[in-house]
C-alpha cells in the first residue's frame, strides 16, 4: 500500500495518474493547501520542502519520496513499467521528464501567478511567462509531429507533461496552431487511468466552465501566493 499526500494540482495529478496506470494500491490524503496543512510538522517529516505531492511506500519500511519527478521515477523503477530498462530508452524518458520539471511546470506556474493570481497586472511579466510557455509548447508540438509519444511508448514523461499542458487555458495560452500537441492531449485524455487520475482528488471548481468559481479559486490561490511561505523555519 502506498499513501499519497496530494491536492488537485498538476503535480499532484501526475502521481495519481501514474498510480492508476500502474494499478498500485494506494490511499489518498488530500491536503488543504489554503490552510497551510502542507506546512504542518507531521507533513514536513515526510517532505521537508512542505509541498505536495509526496508518497510513503508502506511495503518498503515506510519509505517516503517527495518531488513529483522523483516519485514518478521511483514508481516506474519499482514496477518495471512506464520506463524501459535500456540506458538510451531510459535516458530519453528522463530528458522529457526533466523538460517538464525544469521548464513546462515552472513556466506555466509563473504564468498562472502573473496572469491569474496577482491583484495587479504586470504585463511584461505576463508576456514573458506566457511567451515561454508557447515556446515550450512549440517544442512539444514539433517533436510530436514525428512521434506518437514523447519517448517511445507511453511513459512517465507523457504523464508529467500532460498533467501540466492540459491546464494551458488557466495560464492564458492557446493551442490553436499546435495540432500535434492537441492530438497528443486528446489521445492521453481518453485513457481510463488518466481520467481516474485527474479526479483523484477532483478539483473543487471547474475553472474553465464557471467564471465565478474561477474567480473564487484565483482569490484563494492569490492568498497563498501573497503568503509566500510559512513563518516557521523559512519553509
Amino acid at each position: 500500500m502506498i499513501d499519497l499526500y496530494t491536492a488537485a494540482t498538476p503535480n499532484g495529478h501526475k502521481i495519481s495518474i501514474a498510480l492508476e496506470e500502474l494499478a498500485l494500491p494506494y490511499r489518498v490524503h488530500t491536503l488543504k493547501l489554503s490552510e497551510g496543512e502542507q506546512k504542518q510538522p507531521w507533513f514536513l517529516a515526510i517532505n521537508p520542502n512542505g509541498r505536495i505531492p509526496a508518497i510513503v511506500d508502506r511495503a518498503e519500511e515506510n519509505f517516503a519520496v517527495f518531488e513529483s519527478g522523483a516519485i514518478l521515477l521511483y514508481l516506474a523503477e519499482k514496477t518495471g513499467r512506464l520506463m524501459p530498462d535500456d540506458a538510451r530508452g531510459r535516458s530519453r524518458i528522463i530528458q522529457w521528464l526533466m523538460f517538464q520539471v525544469g521548464g513546462v511546470g515552472p513556466m506555466m506556474g509563473q504564468a498562472n501567478v502573473f496572469f491569474r493570481y496577482f491583484p495587479e497586472k504586470i504585463q511584461p511579466a505576463i508576456d514573458r511567462y506566457q511567451g515561454e510557455c508557447r515556446r515550450l509548447f512549440r517544442v512539444l508540438d514539433g517533436h510530436l509531429k514525428e512521434h506518437e509519444y514523447l519517448a517511445g511508448d507511453y511513459s512517465i514523461a507523457d504523464i508529467a507533461n500532460w498533467a501540466w499542458v492540459r491546464t494551458h487555458r488557466w495560464s492564458g495560452v492557446d493551442l490553436a496552431e499546435l495540432p500535434y500537441l492537441q492530438r497528443w492531449l486528446e489521445q492521453i485524455r481518453r485513457r481510463p487511468a488518466v481520467q481516474q487520475g485527474i479526479d483523484t482528488p477532483p478539483s473543487p471548481v471547474d475553472r474553465d466552465a464557471d467564471p465565478d468559481q474561477a474567480r473564487q479559486f484565483a482569490v484563494e490561490a492569490r492568498r497563498m501566493v501573497e503568503m509566500g511561505q510559512s513563518r516557521q523555519s523559512g519553509v
